[in-house]
């Protein structure tokens, strides 16, 4: 046996940890770009605390998922305002967008220098700048991940910027910060968080670290995720989703995923869909589609009782299993009000590049077995 773990240098969780940010902050540099969304509140009060520890501070709104375009103009602002501590508060994009600022900050050139499949590949060579993330969702992890999910418009794809120096230098999860999420957004982000729990536990890169990981995370969301959704001032449960989300993250970037994100790139990238929905419409139908590859093909993979075990920890019933499981996720979705593919503009006529897109995605290498171009292709019927 043998794995890694990285994660963030330091991850502050609890209840008012924002507080705890411009100290830290002064103690990197005396420079910030806060990276945040069109909404004043909480950058507002961050940015306050950051004058009042004497740092200059510069604002860079993201209102959307990060484009290349995004990420460059966020760069140039930096640069030129002298910023030597990115600060990213908000979703996963505003968290993918800082990453990707402060990675670029130090090492220079553009994206496609470094970006995965459509870009030049090449590698970081060095570490970031100072980077803090601060979560005001709970579902990507990104504030614990090593990559940026970045859209290129152009070539209608989403393509990660990705290395080991990405890593933020501070993570700080307060889980006061999600109080205020709208019940649709509380579901995408809530079920994006549980696709990151499941697929990282099954994944052919599953190792016992991440398997605590995704056993506590998974029982959280069980219990906290149609609370949350249902009152969104549900302080326990809100709780529960922050940690399940910064579980997720964690074993994302230590593990893997599978064919949930493997699709989720490429038909975010063709249509523009929250990546979150789009995980939401398809995890029930993938987590059928590979435990019925692997009983047709490899009936004796150990995978197949992880899938039982998902679903005991789901349930609550020692004797559940994977059937169980899939139908408790499609009972969640629905009483979440998880739209099909086909309502987020996903067409039929999509689905052979969809699929072709897929094998391409570095998330479906993880997948616990190799689904074929007719499977895959059922799946994308099938949430539709």
């Amino acid at each position: 046996m043998r794995f890694e773990f990285a994660t963030a240098t330091r991850i502050i969780f609890g209840a008012g940890s924002l507080s705890e940010v411009a100290p830290e902050a002064a103690a990197m540099g005396r420079h910030a770009l806060v990276v945040t969304t069109p909404l004043p509140d909480p950058a507002a009060c961050l940015i306050d605390q950051l004058t009042g520890q004497g740092m200059a501070v510069d604002t860079y709104r993201v209102s959307s998922e990060p484009a290349i375009a995004t990420v460059t103009q966020g760069v140039q602002l930096a640069r030129q305002a002298g910023c030597d501590v990115v600060i990213g508060l908000g979703g996963g994009s505003v968290l993918d967008t800082g990453k990707a600022i402060a990675a670029l900050l130090t090492n220079g050139g553009e994206p496609l220098d470094y970006l995965e499949v459509i870009g030049r590949g090449q590698p970081l060579t060095q570490p970031s700048a100072p980077y803090i993330a601060i979560p005001a969702t709970a579902g990507t992890g990104a504030e614990v991940t090593r990559n940026a999910v970045l859209a290129s418009p152009e070539q209608r794809v989403k393509v990660s910027l990705r290395s080991p120096f990405m890593l933020p230098r501070l993570a700080v999860v307060d889980p006061t910060l999600t109080y205020s999420m709208p019940p649709a957004l509380t579901a995408s982000t809530g079920l994006d968080a549980l696709t990151q729990l499941i697929e990282p536990y099954v994944c052919n890169k599953a190792n016992p670290m991440i398997d605590a990981l995704c056993r506590e995370g998974m029982a959280r969301v069980a219990r906290a995720l149609r609370k949350s959704y249902q009152n969104g001032d549900d302080a326990s449960a809100r709780e529960d989703m922050a940690l399940a989300s910064l579980f997720g993250g964690l074993a994302l970037a230590n593990a893997g995923l599978g064919a949930v994100h493997g699709f989720a790139a490429p038909i975010g990238g063709m249509i523009g869909a929250p990546h979150g929905m789009v995980c939401a419409c398809l995890l029930p139908h993938v987590m059928a589609a590979n435990v019925h590859a692997l009983q047709s093909r490899r009936p004796d993979s150990p995978v197949l009782a992880r899938f039982d075990a998902v679903a005991r920890v789901l349930t609550g019933e020692p004797s559940a299993t994977t059937g169980d499981g899939v139908a408790w996720v499609q009972a969640l979705c629905a009483d979440l009000s998880v739209p099909p593919l086909s309502s987020l503009g996903v067409e039929q006529s999509m689905f052979p590049g969809v699929v072709a897109a897929a094998r391409k995605a570095s998330s479906m290498k993880a997948n616990p077995i190799v689904l074929t171009d007719e499977e895959l292709a059922a799946i994308l019927e099938q949430a539709s």
